[in-house]
């Protein structure tokens, strides 16, 4: 059974850093993609970041130029690197990642894990 874990959000001040992780398990093929994704209060759940195998990358415009998403194909781990964060980057950051396998996509999502910016 394939399992996504989060880990390492937290409370910060406004302009400070913060790096989030997540690590898939539980299949022995490699997942096409990894990606975050957040929530904050009352809106909906919106595109990050997102990372590829290839390590193709592609980011909300909010947050270019100040996160970076990294991968360790070995690992089954993704990383995001959340720099000059704004109060408005608040929310729960969820894990996604996608496998295809015989034509068929499967996507499967962390627990979440909170990120607080505060001003």
């Amino acid at each position: 059974q394939v399992r996504v874990v989060e880990s390492g959000g937290g409370l910060v001040q406004s302009g400070g850093s913060l790096r989030v992780s997540c690590t898939a398990s539980g299949t022995i093929f490699d997942f096409n993609a990894m990606g975050w994704y957040r929530q904050a209060p009352e809106k909906q759940r919106e595109l990050v970041a997102r990372i590829t195998s290839g390590g193709s990358t592609n980011y909300t415009d909010s947050v270019k130029g100040r996160f970076t998403i990294s991968r360790d194909n070995a690992k089954n781990t993704v990383y995001l690197q959340m720099n000059s964060l704004k109060p408005e980057d608040t929310g729960v950051y969820y894990c996604a990642a996608t496998l295809k396998v015989a034509r068929r996509t499967y996507d499967y999502w962390g627990q979440g894990t909170q990120v607080t910016v505060s001003s």
